[in-house]
């Protein structure tokens, strides 16, 4: 899934200086399950932003709503004949999600409250570790289901660097070595042969180089 972070507070309170009714807008789907755009987010942040405008005299009216998807149209409808009723809308959801919002509405300035991160698996509760980059070009089954492209910080296709200590890595130390991962897990396949293979470096071309990326299926198209 795709995960975010919400900008500081003080950051979003100058965004929304120059309005006075602002639409804060929450997304239920990634986001949400990251702890960082759902409902509950939402409602904490239009509460601090309505304190801080009191505390401040700043003339200020909000209101809350999540929506199931804000990359998906058909959910990103329901903001239809109450959008029009505020100065701008304060987005918690992913860059995806407020470009969609924007392109359906484009009249209205769409503020995004996140940072957007990066693809994220739920390794615990409170806890997302990137472990895919969306190269467009998956070699997982060569590397024993873990992606040098990610989780080696040198992106290696060919072997340790011969860096790393305890099965850390020599940049972090409390990252794990992928290839120490890699080794370890094709040794208890009885697949240590794969290593003898020399691979290519990534194709950067497939994910960068040629504007944005789209996938298309006709069988899904109306």
């Amino acid at each position: 899934m795709i995960t975010a972070e919400r900008k500081p507070l003080d950051e979003i309170i100058a965004m929304i200086l120059p309005f006075k009714k602002v639409l804060v807008v929450g997304c239920a789907s990634c986001v949400g399950e990251c702890a960082a755009g759902g409902e509950k987010e939402v409602g904490l942040l239009g509460s601090a932003l309505r304190m801080d405008a009191r505390m401040t005299t700043k003339e200020l009216e909000t209101r809350e709503m999540t929506l199931e998807r804000q990359c998906v149209y058909e959910f990103i409808d329901r903001l239809t004949g109450l959008i029009d009723q505020y100065d701008a809308v304060l987005s918690l959801a992913c860059g995806a999600g407020v470009q969609a919002v924007a392109e359906v509405f484009p009249n209205i300035p769409i503020l995004p409250a996140l940072n957007t991160s990066f693809l994220g698996q739920t390794k615990e509760a409170g806890l997302w570790l990137e472990n895919c980059r969306g190269c467009g070009d998956c070699r997982l089954h060569l590397f024993a289901d873990i992606c040098p492209v990610t989780r080696c910080a040198k992106q290696i296709f060919n072997g340790p660097c011969g860096g790393s200590q305890d099965g850390k890595c020599e940049v972090n130390p409390e990252t794990p070595c992928a290839w120490h991962l890699i080794v370890t897990r094709l040794e208890d396949r009885n697949q240590l042969d794969l290593l003898e293979e020399v691979y290519a470096p990534a194709d950067w071309s497939k994910k960068e180089g040629a504007g944005p990326r789209k996938i298309v299926r006709e069988d899904q198209q109306n």
